[in-house]
């Protein structure tokens, strides 16, 4: 069975991250450090969100490429992972969306 895309990508963001900026993205993006790292993510979820109000199907899909690349290169800086997510969601499980917003702490 082939890895998901989304690990694999993942891993490849990971050995990337101190790579040469001049010939990496993730190295360059990285280096330039966490907060363009969270403009960029951003920048990609309003560029989704038009293309979705546009009903432009195609460019919603390349967008939405575009934020889990960049969400995952900001998850990495983090020290954060895809499993972190996946247990975050697990816990989420069952719960009203509603009941688990009211359980944050205020501004969360």
């Amino acid at each position: 069975m082939a890895a998901d895309i989304l690990d694999t990508l993942e891993q490849v963001i990971r050995e990337r991250r101190h790579g040469d900026p001049a010939t990496s993205y993730v190295a360059k993006l990285t280096a330039r450090g966490r907060a363009k790292i969270a403009q960029k993510l951003g920048e990609e979820a309003v560029e989704a969100a038009i293309a979705a109000v546009q009903d432009d199907r195609e460019g919603l899909t390349g967008e939405a490429a575009d934020l889990l690349f960049h969400l995952l290169v900001l998850l990495a800086d983090a020290g954060l992972s895809l499993d972190d997510v996946r247990a975050e969601l697990a816990r989420r499980e069952g719960i009203s969306g509603i009941d688990e917003k009211a359980s944050r702490p205020a501004g969360a």
